[in-house]
């Protein structure tokens, strides 16, 4: 098995194992419910501010967006102003569009030899690329928002609505929530993708590997205790409000399965700010994305021309003209 990827695999186990047994073997359940996700909450908005910031305070001179259509040019030539947008509601339109629908990734194609007309280099629309990452993202963010049932009492009526809507297909008891199935299959569709396209495989990491083994394992661990495993619901949202109240609760009855669920949630918590999942927070800053393409309307100085104190011939010559002299070479000015 490649390294690349086992690596992070073994990680997250072993991650695993530090939770499970630090709650059945040790006792330790004010410090994996209680301790370590305060710490993993501080340095998830500590980090997230960081990166954000200094991201803003980054100076972009030129305009450098990206650019897949037509720039506006002359009036009888058709712009394509959403992607090439030459104003701020061009650009408004381009953002909401890629936020929210993944637009620049729809687009998405694959390169191949086609071996039918003389391993000719071809190239097709890769779709399924768009539909992994739309469905792993929306599936994320429904998990997410479902979760903050267990935050707040009473439960706000939209998350009410949120959680029937997720929980509409009734086969069983209890119900099956769809975010859930779709999160653990896009993420394996992903984590698939990664390892069988050897395109992929060359340009990918480890540190790519890890998120997705970390977040495979959170969705499993909870489908788990949604499905497979009893646990006490009740200690669980005491613990959880506890959390949400900063009054130290431990509840009995909550087994080490949620302990280490909740262990590996603050573990991705800790890992975001410094890994690739930032782009979450990086789309909204990205001058490829969130700048006209006016240049050609609008002059743009580079604000860092300032004026060079230059050094020229002149004064070389000056500071040269005895060696220059010895060494045989020509001046202008024998003094």
């Amino acid at each position: 098995m490649n390294q690349k990827y086992l690596i992070p695999l073994t990680a997250v186990f072993l991650l695993f194992l530090v939770a499970y047994t630090g709650v059945e073997g040790a006792g330790l359940q004010w410090f994996f419910g209680f301790v370590f996700p305060y710490v993993a909450l501080v340095i998830f908005v500590a980090g997230f501010v960081y990166k954000v910031l200094g991201w803003a305070a980054s100076a972009v001179p030129f305009r450098i967006p990206t650019t897949c259509g037509q720039q506006k040019s002359l009036p009888w030539i058709k712009q394509n102003a959403i992607d090439n947008p030459s104003t701020s509601m061009g650009v408004v339109v381009r953002m909401i569009l890629e936020i929210f629908l993944f637009r620049s990734l729809f687009r998405n194609t694959k390169a191949a030899f086609n071996k039918n007309v003389s391993n000719r280099l071809s190239y097709s629309w890769e779709i399924f690329l768009w539909l992994g990452a739309l469905a792993f993202h929306y599936a994320f963010l429904v998990v997410i928002l479902r979760h903050f049932r267990f935050f707040t009492s009473p439960v706000p009526s939209c998350l009410q609505f949120l959680e029937k809507l997720d929980g509409i297909v009734q086969l069983g008891l209890p119900g099956i929530f769809l975010s859930g199935v779709v999160l653990l299959a896009a993420t394996l569709f992903l984590l698939a993708r990664r390892i069988f396209d050897a395109k992929v495989t060359y340009i990918s990491q480890a540190a790519d590997y890890f998120p997705l083994f970390l977040i495979i394992a959170i969705a499993a661990t909870g489908i788990a205790m949604r499905y497979f495993t009893k646990v006490d619901i009740i200690g669980i949202k005491t613990l959880t409000m506890g959390l949400a109240t900063f009054s130290y609760v431990i509840p009995e009855g909550v087994g080490g399965l949620f302990y280490a669920h909740l262990f590996l949630v603050s573990i991705l918590f800790i890992y975001f700010p410094m890994s690739k999942l930032m782009h979450m927070g990086g789309i909204f800053l990205s001058p490829t994305r969130n700048m006209a393409n006016n240049t050609r309307m609008k002059r743009h100085i580079n604000p860092w021309n300032y004026d060079v104190d230059i050094h020229t011939y002149e004064q070389y010559e000056d500071h040269f003209r005895e060696k220059m002299i010895e060494a045989g070479l020509p001046v202008d000015k024998k003094e």
